[in-house]
């Protein structure tokens, strides 16, 4: 169960959000447009980033830039 000790892991990089124009899901809520997010875990196809709200949450690669 790893994604229980994501929190106290260390940042395994940084991101910065760059939309939050989702066509399915409400990310405005939980992501801001030009705030750097840390990375806890990474997937080929979503980055786990701790959100606005200090949670761990899992969002498509699209809404970031490496910084």
């Amino acid at each position: 169960m790893n994604h229980l000790t994501w929190t106290k892991k260390e940042t395994v990089k940084q991101v910065e959000c760059v939309h939050t124009n989702a066509a399915k899901y409400m990310v405005n809520n939980r992501l801001t447009a030009g705030q750097t997010y840390d990375v806890k875990n990474e997937t080929e196809e979503f980055y786990f980033v701790v959100d606005n709200k200090g949670s761990i949450s899992g969002f498509y690669k699209d809404y970031f830039k490496d910084v």
